[in-house]
């Protein structure tokens, strides 16, 4: 039975048929799955339907070959070009039972189509093909593709950035809202209302992913108003866009003034004017949101050592200088700040300069020192009063540290948006302030590292130094048990630090439980078999939870620098489903569907211990300290 198709396409299936040859599909249901293909051109192209009876048995064992779920691929053409390539899958394995009964392919409605690569329109065409609205069909071809649309949509929305822009996903986007489809009477109107039906549900979905991402790019806000002045118009023909206007207008946050008399029919004729002219009316992303960002000030009080103060990035000189003189206990008027440019001149700051640029550029290197430009303080190795700290380390309850560095890290994991691994990834030297919250958390591991190696170091007394690395490996198995383990992998990493277990004589008096404890904890840092015990110690740990920042960036880079971005002109989209797959892990650690929640209560005083760690950053200092007090032998 052969079926003729009108179309505009070349239909063609790789590796084995080749172009005008024959294809084998097994049910109709195979071509209901691609609706695409319904508009593929008349080019030679036969498609034939199995009965299982003689004229099938007749086809060449190769062709049934090429129906393997890793053989069979659909290519698009336009004009002798590939624009889609996609490829069937099974979304489940063969059932052993069947194969032994002669039935070892899987049923026909079980199959799918993933996109293998393709040009940035066809993807987009492609995914709102497949959209399906209504989850809950009894129909199982509609079933099946809703598994396949929905992690294609989320695929596409977590990676567009890397083959689009912005502003080309909102003309695409308003280019499939507004476009017109020749078809006859009552298909026309039902394709046309789903199609918009789809780009609004797509729209949503995008908005409710990117969350405030998306909230000072102007391509986005003169976007949402077009599409939304669309809509409006379309109610008087499609009035059951309804719900679907009201969803919009809780996305763009619409006073009552904005009523439907606003924005009338009568007005349409001006709007279609300008309705794709975002990019030569759109204005780049402006930096208005720099008041609810966070960074972690470094601010210099000796030459070798900062004190970490987590500021708002619209901080001006004054506040910080506060900041810093509090946690010092020196007179607010005896402090200047002082910022260091990188060619070495020193600028001395004005109460209301700003520190941070819009992209989180600092003005330079902070140092605090007295109005005469003298030091505060004495450099960390002649200090005898700031070798006295540990004694309030020694004092501080292990549990309470943990919740404290917990929390902390918490606050910013939390408002990690997956986009920023990505952002990360692709554009590391220019993301645009885009990954904040990423490097804030990847900032204070490394703060963390440095904070125990300077306890650890600062501490001249041996029996105190042995009672601090007791304290830190508790710290470590509590935020462990906190399923925290971005703070425990930097306790564990600072320990091993080589300034730090070199002590041979301050860990031979570390008690053999201990030493056993802190060996069963460096097991999950063990890097051997792709660090196989942290990871599958952390898939059991129940959500909420801190991954290791730094494994996860590592696994994307991995997949980045593997795969090519583009092959043959087209994007490689099965590079970024596994990109997607993997940022997707930061959306299932901040889940909390049991209730479980990270720990809450803060003690005031040991906050402001934590929250401002005084550290030593450079490594000869720490390797000096580190030979004072155990000189090489």
């Amino acid at each position: 039975m052969s079926w003729d198709c009108g179309l505009r396409y070349m239909f063609s299936v790789s590796p084995v048929l080749q172009p005008r040859g024959v294809c084998d599909l097994h049910d109709k249901e195979d071509l209901s799955r691609l609706e695409m293909v319904q508009r593929l051109a008349k080019d030679g192209c036969r498609f034939l339907q199995n009965h299982n009876n003689s004229s099938s048995k007749a086809l060449p064992e190769r062709t049934a070959e090429a129906h393997s779920d890793e053989a069979v691929r659909v290519c698009l053409r336009e004009r002798g070009q590939e624009v889609l390539v996609l490829q069937r899958v099974s979304s489940q394995r063969p059932d052993p039972s069947a194969s032994a009964r002669g039935g070892g392919r899987p049923e026909e409605g079980d199959r799918r189509y993933l996109v293998v690569s393709g040009t940035p329109e066809k993807i987009l065409e492609h995914l709102l093909s497949v959209l399906r609205l209504d989850h809950h069909h009894d129909d199982q071809g509609s079933t099946q593709q809703t598994k396949e649309s929905e992690p294609l949509l989320d695929d596409f929305l977590l990676t567009y950035l890397v083959f689009m822009s912005t502003s080309d996903l909102c003309q695409a986007l308003l280019g499939h809202y507004c476009s017109k489809r020749h078809h006859r009477g009552k298909e026309e109107g039902k394709e046309v209302l789903d199609r918009k039906r789809k780009v609004l549900h797509l729209v949503t979905q995008w908005t409710t992913l990117y969350r405030d991402f998306l909230q000072e790019d102007e391509h986005v806000k003169l976007f949402m108003k077009t599409l939304y002045r669309f809509l409006l118009d379309d109610l008087y023909d499609y009035p059951t866009l309804e719900k679907e206007q009201k969803d919009l207008q809780k996305l763009l946050r619409l006073h009552r003034r904005h009523t439907v008399d606003d924005y009338s029919p009568h007005r349409k004729s001006k709007l279609l004017s300008h309705q794709l002219s975002l990019k030569e009316n759109g204005r780049h992303t402006r930096g208005t949101q720099r008041e609810t960002r966070e960074v972690l000030c470094h601010v210099y009080v000796t030459m070798d050592s900062y004190l970490s103060v987590r500021s708002l990035a619209s901080v001006v000189a004054q506040g910080l200088l506060q900041e810093v003189a509090e946690r010092l206990d020196v007179p607010l008027e005896e402090l200047v700040l002082l910022a260091v440019t990188y060619p070495g001149e020193k600028l001395l700051l004005k109460p209301q300069d700003r520190l941070y640029s819009d992209s989180l550029t600092a003005v330079g290197r902070l140092h605090v020192r007295r109005k005469d430009l003298s030091e505060v303080m004495n450099p960390f190795t002649d200090n005898t009063e700031l070798q006295q700290r540990s004694a309030r380390m020694l004092s501080t309850n292990t549990w309470d540290v943990a919740v404290t560095l917990t929390n902390f890290d918490w606050s910013i994991f939390n408002s990690i948006h997956e986009q920023e691994l990505v952002y990360f990834t692709f554009s590391r030297h220019a993301s645009g302030g885009h990954t904040v919250a990423l490097e804030l958390l990847l900032q204070r591991c490394n703060e963390v590292q440095l904070w125990v190696m300077t306890e650890v170091l600062m501490c001249p007394t041996l029996c105190k130094r042995v009672q601090l690395i007791k304290k830190f490996i508790k710290i470590a198995a509590h935020c462990k048990a906190q399923r925290n383990l971005n703070s425990f992998f930097a306790i564990v990493m600072g320990l091993n630090t080589a300034a730090v277990s070199r002590l041979s004589q301050t860990w031979e008096k570390v008690p053999g439980k201990f030493k056993k404890q802190f060996s069963e904890l460096e097991m999950l840092t063990d890097p051997s078999l792709n660090h196989k015990a942290y990871r599958d110690a952390f898939k059991k740990m129940k959500t909420p939870k801190i991954p290791f920042l730094l494994l996860l960036l590592k696994d994307i880079t991995f997949i980045h620098e593997g795969n090519k971005t583009f092959l043959d002109n087209l994007v490689n989209f099965e590079k970024l489903h596994m990109i997607a797959d993997t940022v997707r892990l930061i959306r299932h650690c901040q889940e909390d569907h049991m209730g479980n929640g990270m720990p809450q209560k803060i003690s005031p005083e040991l906050r402001a211990y934590v929250d401002y760690l005084h550290v030593i950053d450079n490594q000869q200092t720490l390797f000096e300290l580190s030979h004072r007090l155990e000189p090489r032998v």
